[in-house]
């Protein structure tokens, strides 16, 4: 593999962090500087955190710290993405999609963070 980009896990991110980016559209003017910059950075953070751990990977604790870091932020998203929901911005059946894909790029860090060697 020659490129974080080609992880499925990356592509997976980066897709929910577009269709976030999109949604996110829609909020309220006032959520500009709260919520709606809240997610479109952890969402966002969850790429950025994973090239970062790629580049170190030889190093296994690095890149076990960095993919950690990503699932992270992908959680702290699953938390905006309720509050998006709470606030009536987002309807249930987006929240349940963006959740269900949060969901799978957080089983792949997962595998990732269990199985390091893999991406040597």
């Amino acid at each position: 593999m020659s490129s974080f980009k080609d992880l499925i896990a990356f592509k997976k991110a980066f897709k929910l962090a577009m269709e976030i980016y999109e949604i996110t559209k829609m909020f309220p003017k006032e959520e500009v500087y709260s919520l709606t910059s809240q997610i479109r950075r952890s969402s966002r953070s969850v790429c950025s955190n994973m090239g970062e751990g790629y580049r170190k990977r030889r190093y296994e604790a690095h890149f076990i710290s960095k993919i950690s870091d990503a699932d992270m932020e992908n959680s702290e998203t699953q938390v905006w993405l309720d509050f998006s929901l709470a606030c009536n911005y987002i309807r249930e059946n987006v929240h349940n999609d963006l959740i269900q894909q949060s969901q799978e790029v957080g089983r792949l860090l997962n595998d990732m963070i269990e199985k390091p060697s893999k991406y040597k």
